[in-house]
Parts: structure tokens; sequence; C-alpha cells
């Protein structure tokens, strides 16, 4: 089942231009770009780069491209023609990618296609200037000096007076909108908070002067938030007990409310002005979620109030749908599971409760238990973040986990985001080791829900991985098994070697190397790998600029040291995760049948082989 789930395409839509659409799509293997028209999909060549963000140039047949190469993150932006002998891919401005080391991102395009703003951090790897290309002429111009690692907002302003960009704030879960004005350079802080933490996303301009953002300025939860820049007034439009994020149709009259509900997506339509409701929007399952909430491209609302949106489910690859409030969805681009829906898992939610209180929301996936057989072995599937949260999407890993006989479970641990500020913050800087609290109560539930207590496992990616190498240093006793992809195996290593605007970032959320220092040696698996004693599957990129290799060979390193068995491998073109589908086809099942293995389990439905090559590639290694 699991080749056949990952072999599944992923399609998300990036832009609209009259009747024709701009895509990302893995039907390659990699994130691609192509183009939807009249129901039919193209291929676009964009060089060997992985795509990461396009955008149409108004009035022009041409798309404005962003993607790197190899997974190192270091993107480059490009202009492509869309008609006729279509280039390999002609850089907007040749000298952004002179400096191979250096980041840049797409920030906006003017309503008149006239200019590209885009944030680099060429002139310091630490920080992000603010710059605005002409694509025709090649003259560019600094708007603004960045200080720390900016991100691209939603672009310009209707009246194209204003470019929106988001500055990270000095604590954590802390993000500032700044509106930089295109003729001066000069910042505007929108809804700012100079003593607090608190997040405030991108606008949705219902005109020139009016904008409605998402914020959990004053409150735990984020609602919408409606401010006028003439008078400075500023009104909730909508709060309701989950996060909630918004979008506007381009006349300003619509406005697009999607809700994190639980790990699944609701989605809604109001009046911009008047904020009365015009009803929700129906969606293609029950468990949808929808751009918004799963870092999807956004959606795109059109005058007419249609959405076109990134959706996935339990049984739903991700897909562009176009959703409406009076009309059943339609499909628009993408696949259908390839695995009939029946045969395919839905979550429960559950909460476990940590020994100090804290609630730990769960979602749960069953296997089929035959009756009177043995306990079913179980694994804990962690996310990554730590500002991040589990979701019902399509997840072949973790419904091949279920087929083949797993209890699996997918705890937001405190530091997940979905449920609170609260709960987001309580494991920064130096209560990082209390999420081992959160570990042991899903442990618990496990055992409860009937899985076998000496045949439980942690599967995570990036974060997700540190908790997984933080489980089996710490509590050695509990998990029987560990696969890490991506992770951090030492957080003193990890900020050293990270990329340069990361790092300052980062030391927000888990303590400073000038500062913590004690803290983070004492709360790094690495210098415990002599308590480690569960056999541990480690994948990780060659290029990856956020938890650099090191942090993976060191590790298996330590474990050989004191002969603890350790499967490592490496893949040379890989960057902060598996982005290849050769690569998942061999490094997953090799992870599924390395559980099956040391743990003992027949699985239920025997997936296939490694059916998928890493080639040269592919690096392999062992400890122990």
């Amino acid at each position: 089942m699991l080749a056949e789930l990952l072999r599944a395409r992923s399609t998300a839509v990036l832009d609209r231009a009259g009747d024709h659409l701009l895509l990302r799509t893995d039907a390659t293997g990699v994130d691609r770009l192509a183009e939807w028209h009249a129901g039919a999909v193209r291929p676009l060549p964009a060089g060997e780069e992985r795509v990461t963000a396009a955008r149409y140039r108004p009035g022009r047949r041409q798309a404005v491209v962003e993607g790197d190469a190899g997974g190192d993150e270091r993107s480059r932006v490009w202009l492509l023609d869309l008609d006729g002998p279509l280039p390999r891919g002609r850089p907007v401005r040749r000298d952004l990618a002179s400096d191979p080391a250096a980041v840049h991102r797409l920030a906006g395009i003017s309503a008149n296609g006239r200019t590209v703003a885009v944030l680099a951090n060429r002139r310091d790897r630490t920080v992000f200037d603010v710059w605005l290309l002409d694509p025709d002429t090649g003259e560019e111009r600094l708007l603004h000096r960045g200080d720390g690692w900016w991100q691209p907002a939603s672009g310009f302003s209707p009246d194209g007076r204003w470019l929106s960009v988001l500055r990270p704030g000095p604590r954590p879960l802390d993000t500032d909108l700044l509106l930089l004005d295109v003729a001066t350079g000069r910042a505007r802080v929108v809804l700012p908070h100079p003593d607090v933490a608190a997040l405030v996303g991108a606008p949705a301009w219902v005109d020139a002067t009016t904008l409605v953002v998402s914020s959990d300025l004053g409150r735990d939860r984020s609602a919408l938030v409606r401010v006028d820049l003439t008078t400075d007034a500023v009104d909730v439009v909508l709060a309701p007990p989950w996060d909630v994020a918004g979008w506007t149709s381009p006349d300003g009259r619509t406005l697009l409310a999607v809700t994190d509900v639980d790990g699944s997506s609701a989605a809604e339509l109001l009046d911009a002005r008047t904020t009365a409701s015009r009803g929700a929007l129906r969606l293609p399952d029950p468990d949808t979620v929808m751009a918004g909430s799963h870092l999807l491209p956004e959606p795109l609302v059109a005058d007419d109030g249609s959405v076109l949106a990134t959706c996935t489910a339990p049984g739903l690859p991700p897909g562009v749908w176009r959703l409406r409030a009076d009309a059943p969805p339609q499909p628009v681009a993408g696949d259908p599971s390839p695995v009939d829906p029946a045969r395919l898992r839905r979550p429960e939610r559950h909460t476990a409760t940590s020994a100090d209180g804290v609630d730990v929301p769960l979602l749960v996936h069953r296997p089929d238990a035959p009756a009177g057989g043995p306990p079913p072995p179980g694994v804990v599937v962690l996310h990554g973040g730590p500002e991040g949260r589990s979701l019902t999407d399509f997840s072949p890993v973790v419904q091949a986990l279920a087929a083949r006989g797993y209890l699996v479970v997918l705890p937001d641990v405190r530091g997940s985001t979905g449920h609170g500020r609260r709960h987001a913050g309580l494991d920064d800087t130096t209560r990082r080791l209390d999420c081992l609290h959160d570990l042991a109560a899903v442990h618990g539930w496990l055992v409860g829900a009937g899985a076998d207590p000496a045949r439980v496992a942690l599967w995570g990616t990036s974060y997700g991985g540190y908790l997984v190498l933080a489980g089996c240093a710490f509590q050695p006793r509990l998990w029987a098994a560990g696969v890490d992809i991506v992770g951090i195996s030492d957080l003193i290593t990890f900020l050293e070697r990270t990329a340069d605007h990361r790092r300052a970032h980062r030391e927000r959320e888990y303590g400073s190397l000038r500062t913590d220092r004690g803290f983070l040696a004492a709360a790094s698996p690495l210098r415990r790998a002599g308590d480690v004693r569960a056999p541990l599957f480690v994948v990780h990129g060659a290029n990856d600029p956020r938890v650099p290799v090191a942090e993976a060979r060191q590790l298996a390193a330590a474990l050989g040291s004191h002969d603890v068995p350790c499967e490592l491998l490496v893949y040379d073109d890989e960057g902060h995760g598996l982005a290849r589908l050769a690569n998942r086809l061999d490094a997953l099942p090799r992870a599924l049948a390395f559980l099956d293995r040391v743990l003992g389990h027949t699985p239920a439905e025997a997936g296939p082989g490694t059916d998928g090559s890493g080639g040269s590639r592919l690096r392999t290694g062992s400890a122990g």
C-alpha cells in the first residue's frame, strides 16, 4: 500500500490569470511548475530547480518563479515565458543568482506587472532586504534594509502604495506585519505590540485603506481583525473558538474565513464590508484540510464568491478544487486516491493528560485487529515545527502503518500550534524537556487503548525527529524503536550550523547559545547516547540547510560507540526532508521494514519491498 500511496500526485494552485491557472505538481517526482487551461494540464520547463512559488506577471504571458536546487533552500527568482518556444528559465535579474549562497524570495508583483518585489540576504546572510526590480530593464532599487528573517506576505496593496512583509519579533510566536511605502521605503506597523508577543498575519485587502488580518493579539486564539489605515480604527470581524485566517476577492467585497477545527478545516464566506455571512463553503470531505492551515498555497477567492483551493483529506491526495457555498465542490486538477478509500483509516480524536496536567490532543488511526489476537504494536508520529500541528491530511506513512497492523497516534504535544498561544508556548527555551511529560502520557494512552507496552515506537520529522531522539535518550524504558527523519541530535551544534538567517530566529524558541548553553547541552539527545536502548533508523539530506546532515552523522557515530543499532541513510540530492519521489520510495519502505523487524511484527498487510532506488544519490551507513 505504501508505494501506491506515495505515487499519488500532489497538485497545488499558485495563481490565476483569466482562465489559466499556475500549478505546482510533483507528477515528475519533485515539485515542478505546470499550467492548467480548459481542463488540460501541461508541464512548464523551470530548469532543475524545485519550484516553491510562482505568480503570473499581469498583462503578459509570463510567470515569475521562485525555486531552489537539491533542497538547499538557496532559492532564486526568474522570469519564464509561457508561450512559444519555452526557454529553460531567464532570471528576473541575472545578478540575483550571481551569489550562490544567497536566498531570494518572491514578495510580490505590482498590478501593472512592471515591478517585482524580492527579499534577499545577499548584503548580509543574517538579514533580508527588500528590493524592487524592473524585469524588463533590469533596474533595481533597495526599498528597505531588513533586520532579520523577513518573510513575504500578500504583496502589493490594491493601489500599489504599500508592500507587505512579515518581520519576526523578539519573542517566540511573535510577528509584525509591516507595510512598506513603495515611494519612500518607510515602514508602518499594523497592530503594533512592542511589549507583548503576538502573531499578526498577512493582510487581506478590502480596499486601498482597509485590510483584514489574522491576529492573536490580546487573545489565546487568532481572530480576524479589520484595520482602517486612515483612522487606525480596529474591530474584530470573526473570533471563533479556533484559529482563523482570511483572504479577500480582487474587488474586496468577499472575505473567505478558514478556521482550523481540531486538525481539519471549516470555511465560510463573509461580506467583507458588513461581515454578514454568505454561507459555509461545501468541502470535498468532512476531514478536509485546505490552504491556510496546512502550509499550502493561499486560496484564490473570485469576485463571484467561488474559491480555488488546494484541499487534502485522509483519502484525498492534495489537489485543486473549485468551492462554493451554493454548489457541490468540483475537482479541477489532481489525482484521486490510488487506494480504495474503504481501505484507508479515518482519524479518531482523543486526549491524553500529562503528569503536570497538560492536555495533549490526539489523532488516532486504529488497525483492523483480529478478535483474540495479540495486542498491536504502536507508533507515535510526531510533527515538525515545533510550531506545527497534526492534521487530517493525506499521509501515506500513517495509512500504511495502520494497514500493517500498527495503532498509530499523532499527538499535538506542548509547543504545537492550533490549540492556543498558551499551549504553543509551554515548551519555549528552558522548558523544552517538559515535552517528555507529554510523550509519557501518549505512551500510557496507547497502552490503555490496547497497544503492546513493550512494542511502541517513535517516528518524527525535523523537530519531530528531535523528539524521537529525546524520547529514546531520556525515556529509554518506554520506547522500543525510533525513526528520525532530518532531526536535531544536539541543540548546540544545530544552532551553530543552521543557516545564518535562521539562527537568531530559532534561538528565540530553543534558547540562546550565549545565555542558555548549559541547558541546550543538557537537553541534547546526543549527549545521552549511552542511555539509548532502542534501535534507530535515521534519514537525512546532504544539502539540508536547516538541520545540517552533521546532526545525523554525529548521532550515528555516537550510537555506534555504545553498540546501539543505528541505520543511517543520507541522500545527496535532498535538503530538509524527502522531496523526491524516488527517495521516498526508497527510504520509507525501508523504515517500515525496520519497524517490523525490530518490533517483531508480522504486518497485517505486507507492503511491497524497496521499489525505488536512490542509486548514486544514496549513501548508506550503520552503527552497531
